[in-house]
């Protein structure tokens, strides 16, 4: 296997789009539940047998250890997999509607349909389960698929392109690697859905792009995801939790909680906390740890070390609003030549800092306190000013609370007490809604997002003498009965 990742050539991307419809179109192998199965079986096989190797790949594009990228990457595309082998067949099954007086000797049917050739792009952060995933679910509702990995991850993207057709039908599956040009030219073409995993101003340039072929989209995009905290919950737990969340891949993850927002009272005990967690996870030197990855790449690197200048200070710049850090260190613990950035903490951040325009997408933690009485709404004023984030986080030993915020806030999930756990439960979609996203994925929720519902009457070619009332000429008097039985 190549170490570079080699490109796709641009003049050859029509061809395989063109190539991949015409057997999806010609063959109709996927209709075929064992088909799927098949290919079903193929990713579960591809992962299983080749650990080692998309492990190494990860690593290298982000310094993920082997036991976390099972945890975060292999272990969630295998457990979809394995769900659509067991319910295809639940899934795929016709659903009979009930007759009414229009349809009484007709049989109508809502069938899953497939929808043609489905374009994935995956993302860098996640390079191997943010393409699988998706690929699963165009698989099991019978379509056919060209995969197209992040560039920002080239020994993953790599290991996708030579190992997928020695596990997937050719015919029906086929890898592009490439970058921005590559893209471009894919994008050209005409899909029958895109699904893209990545940040909002791309997604908006693939919706223009999809809207040339009318294409519909599934976009997972980010945001600025708020971890509430309120005097009721347990520092300790929210804090381990909280530190597990947004470290994880060295913050590189769109549901990690982006800031912090709690009163001004627990500050300090919260942080506290912090310190602790953070070096029972990563030990004093986090540089060494096994466990804490880095960044991907230089271009990001330079974004994150960017917004340093503006917290760094003490009293100072607390006074501003810009926070400063209280854990983590200071520039020049940040080393670019290895990628590695510490996880870092910053208190007393305003609303308005620098550091709160954007998605912070790295190992970068923002403490927003509130000093006002009816601090609550202050949060929930904070969350609803920000884009809709793709997660919410609530810690709360208090249920009035915790429902209050659920219900006045939007996000794309919610997990309270904990973080991340709306994107792995079995069965439930995981998608945004606003800006951090359109339609979701997993289980049976992929299944159907990549089906056509469609919908089937079976009519007999029986009972002609109650159909003939629609015939012309009509009469007042059958549309006035026509009414009235309709709406038994």
């Amino acid at each position: 296997m190549t170490e570079l990742l080699q490109t796709t050539p641009i003049d050859a991307i029509s061809g395989i789009v063109r190539d991949v419809r015409s057997a999806w179109h010609d063959s109709r192998c996927t209709a075929s539940l064992e088909f799927r199965r098949a290919q079903l079986r193929g990713i579960v096989r591809m992962l299983e047998e080749n650990e080692a190797v998309f492990a190494n790949a990860v690593h290298r594009d982000l310094g993920k250890s082997r036991l976390y990228y099972v945890l975060t990457e292999s272990m969630l595309a295998t457990n979809d997999a394995v769900e659509a082998i067991d319910a295809l067949e639940e899934w795929a099954q016709p659903q009979v509607l009930p007759r009414s007086l229009a349809n009484l000797s007709d049989t109508v049917e809502l069938r899953k349909a497939p929808l043609g050739v489905v374009l994935v792009i995956g993302a860098w952060n996640y390079p191997v389960q943010l393409v699988l995933r998706p690929l699963v679910a165009a698989l099991a509702a019978g379509n056919a698929a060209v995969v197209k990995p992040s560039e920002n991850a080239p020994h993953t993207a790599q290991a996708l392109a030579d190992l997928i057709p020695q596990y997937l039908d050719p015919r029906v599956v086929r890898v592009v690697n490439g970058g921005v040009p590559e893209t471009t030219e894919l994008l050209k073409q005409k899909f029958d859905h895109i699904v893209y995993t990545g940040n909002g101003n791309v997604g908006k340039g693939i919706m223009r792009a999809a809207a040339e072929h009318l294409t519909p989209t599934t976009l997972e995009l980010g945001g600025k995801s708020p971890a509430i905290i309120h005097p009721s919950a347990d520092l300790r737990v929210a804090a381990r939790r909280i530190a597990w969340g947004r470290f994880l891949n060295a913050g590189q993850t769109c549901i990690a909680p982006d800031y912090v927002l709690l009163p001004r009272s627990i500050q300090a005990a919260f942080i506290q906390e912090l310190h602790v967690a953070l070096l029972e996870f990563f030990t004093a030197t986090p540089k060494s740890c096994s466990d804490y990855g880095r960044i991907v790449n230089a271009r990001h690197f330079d974004r994150l070390a960017a917004l340093l200048p503006t917290f760094t200070g003490t009293a100072k710049d607390s006074a501003v609003g810009n926070g400063h850090v209280v854990h983590g260190g200071s520039a020049v613990d940040w080393d670019r030549k290895s990628l590695y950035a510490p996880p870092t903490v910053v208190a007393n951040v305003a609303p308005t800092a620098p550091i709160m325009q954007d998605e912070i997408f790295g190992p970068i933690l923002p403490i927003l306190p509130l000093d006002s009485a009816d601090w609550i709404e202050e949060a929930i004023r904070v969350v609803e000013l920000n884009d809709t984030p793709l997660a919410l986080y609530v810690f709360s030993n208090d249920d009035a609370v915790t429902e209050h915020v659920i219900a006045r806030t939007r996000s794309g999930g919610v997990s309270v007490n904990d973080v991340m756990l709306q994107a792995t439960a079995r069965g439930a979609p995981f998608g945004g809604v606003g800006t951090s996203g359109m339609g979701g994925y997993g289980g049976k929720h992929g299944f159907d997002r990549l089906s056509h519902t469609r919908t089937t009457v079976k009519a007999s070619l029986g009972g002609e003498a109650l159909k003939a009332v629609r015939y012309p000429p009509l009469s007042a008097s059958v549309v006035a009965v026509a009414k009235v039985l309709s709406q038994l």
